[in-house]
């Protein structure tokens, strides 16, 4: 349980760990344009079972930060190796002006230490530029991987190898982990961003924003120089069947000194976000990957970056939701004003109460009917099977107050309790109760009155 909560509050207290990430917009029409990479990693040293680091590390804390400009021979010891990597990828263009700020922090806790490297560099791209005609400009975008594979020392701190770090600022760390498994987690550049070059741009999301060309293009704010021109985007980093799965980079070793060493290194995927002026259309020219750039876009050109599907379409599948949800409420308010309000059926009022099962002989049971006080909307309710003669030869007549009880003829007797049933067509009485109460004279077809008949005679 108190490693669990240890490890909660590590995570609560450790920011996310990102790697290189790349922002430019160039500009086709002058011949540089401004990038900003950023590298972060972040590097723990677990010491779960106490020892000299913990003894060293725990609850120490550091920071190391710094800027330096293209006058530093660190700086442009680092321009150097950039444009090295730029012209093996095949691309033309190059750095010609770089500034650096770099920060290095340790936190030291009670189960691990963490280490977060961040560098940042702002410069310059040029002849980016590879051909241009009256209609259109093509822009060489193979630059993108901007890395540094050796050290970089700017002011007498490394920046780039993280192990080398260690070597000026922690001591016992370095002498722990130098010529161990540790050493090669710890000897990977910082400054690599080969994932953003090795992505191909047809798998980047691609836009573009017409903003510029409207004519009131100026209440927007937008900077003089994109007014005129539309600007496409290219933008990496989704994870999706179509781009790949991205990732985070993990690097772990474990070292045994005095007690066991966990060092773990930690970069999440790279991204970008790459803008030019002008709509770029994706080519690649001798293996590298290119655009050509035209001021407006092409006048047929509806579709998005996804495989061509229509603007028009799914504006117009927007237009028909719109009319459906609509024509839904429409719908709803109709039928909610027709609804019909407060007493819905027969007015209990307009109801009588009818009573049946009524003989001579003062037998007489529970049931009863219900009939309507006014005859006059009688034959809009009653039920169908009073339609049938055939059913019920014999009908009644409804009246306000109880039928006379209706004598049985001298060849019936007086006494018998089904007589009133009989009348109205319903079952007898006797039947329905499993006794009979009639006298021998009883006439009644129901089985339990001929046997009462047959007893008494």
């Amino acid at each position: 349980m108190t490693v669990l909560l240890a490890g909660l509050i590590v995570i609560s207290t450790s920011g996310p760990a990102w790697a290189a990430q790349l922002d430019t917009t160039l500009n086709p029409n002058n011949a540089e344009s401004p990038f900003k990479m950023s590298y972060l990693k972040t590097v723990f040293i677990e010491y779960p079972n106490g020892g000299d680091l913990f003894d060293a590390l725990g609850g120490t804390q550091w920071k190391t930060a710094g800027t330096a400009d293209a006058t530093n021979p660190g700086v442009q010891k680092l321009m150097m190796e950039l444009n090295e990597g730029i012209q093996q990828d095949g691309s033309q263009a190059r750095v010609s002006d770089l500034n650096v700020l770099y920060e290095f922090q340790l936190t030291g806790r009670n189960l691990q230490t963490s280490i977060d490297y961040r560098v940042i560099l702002e410069g310059t791209i040029t002849d980016y530029i590879i051909t241009e005609d009256s209609q259109k400009k093509l822009v060489d975008l193979g630059w993108r991987g901007l890395t540094a594979t050796s050290s970089i020392v700017i002011d007498g701190t490394e920046i780039n190898i993280p192990l080398d770090i260690l070597k000026t600022e922690e001591p016992i760390l370095y002498n722990t982990f130098v010529n161990t498994e540790a050493e090669n987690v710890l000897n990977r550049e910082l400054i690599n961003a080969h994932f953003i070059v090795e992505q191909p741009l047809t798998n980047w999301h691609f836009l573009f924003d017409p903003t510029g060309i409207n004519a009131d293009a100026n209440t927007f704010g937008l900077d003089e120089s994109i007014q005129g021109f539309v600007v496409s985007s290219w933008t990496m980093g989704e994870s999706s069947i179509r781009e790949g799965r991205q990732v985070e980079r993990v690097f772990e070793a474990e070292v045994m000194a005095d007690e066991i060493y966990i060092v773990r290194s930690v970069q999440s995927a790279d991204t970008a976000n790459l803008s030019s002026i002008g709509f770029g259309a994706l080519d690649i020219l001798d293996g590298v990957e290119i655009i050509g750039v035209t001021p407006t876009p092409p006048e047929d050109y509806m579709t998005t970056s996804t495989g061509g599907f229509p603007i028009m379409i799914i504006y117009g599948m927007a237009g028909m939701a719109a009319l459906g949800g609509i024509g839904f409420f429409i719908i709803s308010s109709r039928s909610m004003k027709n609804q019909a309000q407060g007493q819905q059926g027969i007015d209990p009022n307009n109801l009588v109460g009818y009573q049946t099962s009524a003989s001579s002989g003062g037998y007489q049971t529970n049931r009863g009917e219900a009939h309507l006080k006014d005859d006059t909307d009688y034959a809009q309710t009653r039920s169908v099977y009073e339609e049938s003669a055939e059913v019920t030869p014999q009908e009644t007549t409804p009246q306000e107050t109880t039928p006379e009880q209706t004598m049985p003829s001298s060849g019936e007797e007086a006494a018998c309790g089904c007589a009133a049933s009989a009348e109205i067509g319903t079952e007898c009485d006797c039947e329905m109760h499993g006794s009979c109460l009639c006298d021998a004279t009883c006439g009644c077809n129901a089985d339990i009155c001929k046997e009462q008949v047959r007893e008494m005679s």
